[in-house]
């Protein structure tokens, strides 16, 4: 006989995780899975599960014999609809771990809706679950309230954005999938054209370009909640497929632009995690945060700041520090103030091989024990008057340690310092995942060397705006222009950047030029650009957040992964849907594709 499996006559009335004690009385219905089963000899417990949470469902054998063993068959994750009368638990039965841990449904009919088989791994937060398994079946996973919970902190920060940013006169509008290929970002992924054979299209990186010119169609004020794509290796706040909230304003400023993304922020902490942030926010530029922090994103959560002590290092006696700085390198240093216990020397020199990872060449390093004892990889080369102007300059006291770097190149010896900050920061435990630091970083370099292409690239995109009174440098000193560009940082990650635009097409031609375009060239890849910005552009700039990026951190997560609902692995592929795959010879043949390597060969 086939059971009935309709939700005729057993429509819920109740979510499961909202029926409370002041509910008590009321006929409910609830619909979900069956989370557990416990019997308790000749009374069955069921408790059902939706995305709101949990309740007890209770069936009586000597009340109803037939409806109990109809439960009795139940196994987890069975999908059931319940009805029955809500009651107030006994006071020795109440659960104070569940939110309707006071209640329980005295069951009065039940049907099963679904069968499951046993699942590959339990549908509980508490259980360790291998990311593999977890991926491959991730409509399971999903199930997990700590899953659901994460999609729903994402879903209430889009509307939060979508709310403020209308209220602030923005309009929603949507910009293509299907673009055209253009230099000076992450490696496109491509897509051929069947009506246009040898021709393809590229799936965005940003919408960039689009929003630019609907400031130039008089929009005013956009904004897109939007897919973005790059084809460039993972991490775990990278993915092939993205989302950004993607924003442009028309006759502003920088300024005009932070304000309205602080209210934002504000606004969207306040009304999904209840903190408040106060405004206005920290700013830094671009060389104060890699001077102090060593990173241009920085975590500001805790201290060891790296102090610079080149001139000092310029007269003392130690021949590797006055060298470096004589040759106009750079000495600087952090001090692990009060930490001098937590690293002895071989976990020190564990630290001088990771600074190594970041091209440092080694790792000086001076400690002061609690007695005021002193052990140090250089200290017997510095005249006491040396040593204690070091001292002076650092801040050392009792119990403190010192990590010095020396390097020609004051870059590598900031950023290397900048990541001994961090990885100093995990191992005593000084980072607190609920403590958010929101700041910004301002006036970043317009340019950077790269080496794969030996030449001056970009440092945001070719459209950031120079600062007005950088613009002699383009002609004369390229590398000394600073942007109209901002990033806003959280907790060491970057949660948004953007930038004022360039609106003048003298100016856009002077930028393609310092970056290596022919005037040909340009055309070719920016002509729509260059002919748009000919017939009146308003000044204008825009930001940028990373959706998932700022989700995985409200929610005080380690990966984007956990935030996304169907995200990929580390080789870009996905292992429920099992892509990407090989397709048919005729598609190919549509397209006029030949493959130099067949799927499965390297």
């Amino acid at each position: 006989m086939i059971q009935e499996t309709s939700l005729l006559g057993m429509k819920r009335t109740h979510m499961c995780g909202d029926l409370r004690l002041a509910d008590a009385g009321q006929q409910v219905t609830v619909n979900g899975w069956v989370d557990r089963v416990r019997d308790n000899g000749g009374v069955l417990f069921l408790l059902v599960r939706d995305r709101a949470g949990i309740v007890q469902c209770t069936f009586d054998k000597s009340v109803d014999a037939a409806l109990f063993d109809i439960a009795f068959t139940c196994r987890t994750e069975f999908v059931v609809a319940v009805r029955g009368q809500l009651a107030a638990r006994d006071a020795a039965a109440v659960n104070p771990k569940m939110p309707t841990g006071e209640v329980e449904i005295i069951a009065s009919d039940l049907r099963i809706l679904s069968k499951a088989e046993t699942t590959p791994f339990e549908i509980d937060d508490s259980k360790e679950v291998g990311d593999q398994v977890r991926l491959k079946y991730r409509y399971l996973d999903l199930r997990r309230p700590m899953m659901q919970k994460n999609l729903m902190l994402r879903h209430r920060v889009t509307q939060a954005a979508r709310n403020y940013f209308d209220e602030q006169g923005f309009l929603e509008i949507e910009t293509p999938m299907l673009t055209k290929s253009t230099p000076e970002g992450a490696r496109d992924y491509l897509v051929p054209s069947r009506v246009h054979p040898g021709s393809f299209y590229a799936l965005p990186q940003s919408p960039q370009q689009y929003k630019q010119l609907l400031m130039l169609a008089g929009m005013d004020r956009y904004m897109q909640i939007t897919r973005c794509f790059r084809d460039e290796d993972l991490r775990a706040d990278r993915q092939p497929e993205f989302t950004q909230i993607d924003l442009e304003m028309s006759f502003v400023d920088q300024e005009d632009v932070i304000a309205v993304n602080e209210g934002f922020l504000q606004r969207v902490f306040k009304e999904v995690l209840d903190v408040d942030i106060a405004l206005p926010l920290p700013r830094i530029t671009w060389q104060q945060a890699m001077d102090k922090y060593g990173s241009d994103k920085p975590d500001t959560r805790f201290g060891l700041e790296i102090c610079d002590i080149t001139d000092l290092a310029a007269q003392c006696s130690f021949k590797v520090f006055q060298q470096t700085a004589a040759n106009g390198g750079t000495v600087r240093l952090i001090n692990a103030a009060g930490f001098a216990g937590k690293f002895p020397r071989k976990e020190i020199d564990k630290l001088g091989e990771f600074v190594k990872t970041y091209r440092a060449k080694g790792l000086a390093w001076l400690k002061l024990a609690d007695d005021g004892a002193m052990t140090s990889s250089f200290a017997k080369f510095l005249s006491q008057e040396e040593l204690d102007q070091i001292k002076a300059r650092a801040g050392m006291q009792p119990g403190d340690l010192l990590f010095v770097i020396a390097d020609a190149d004051w870059e590598t010896a900031a950023t290397a310092l900048g990541a001994l900050r961090c990885e100093l920061a995990k191992r005593l435990d000084l980072i607190r995942k609920d403590d958010y630091k929101l700041l910004w970083v301002t006036e970043f370099p317009q340019f950077e060397y790269s080496e794969e292409e030996d030449r001056l690239v970009a440092k945001h995109h070719p459209f950031t705006a120079p600062m007005d009174e950088d613009i002699p440098l383009l002609d004369t000193n390229p590398k000394a222009v600073r942007a109209q560009a901002y990033d806003i940082i959280l907790n060491g990650c970057e949660l948004g950047g953007g930038s004022i635009r360039i609106h003048d097409p003298a100016l856009q031609t002077k930028m393609f030029q310092a970056l290596g375009f022919t005037e040909q060239k340009a055309q070719e890849q920016f002509g729509h650009l260059i002919t748009a910005f000919s017939y009146g552009a308003p000044p204008h700039g825009g930001l940028a957040y990373g959706l998932d990026r700022l989700c995985m951190l409200m929610a005080g997560l380690d990966s984007i992964r956990d935030v996304i609902a169907f995200p990929k692995v580390q080789n870009a592929s996905d292992l429920m849907m099992q892509c990407p795959s090989p397709v048919e010879q005729k598609q190919l043949d549509e397209l006029g594709i030949a493959l130099a390597h067949p799927a499965g060969e390297s």
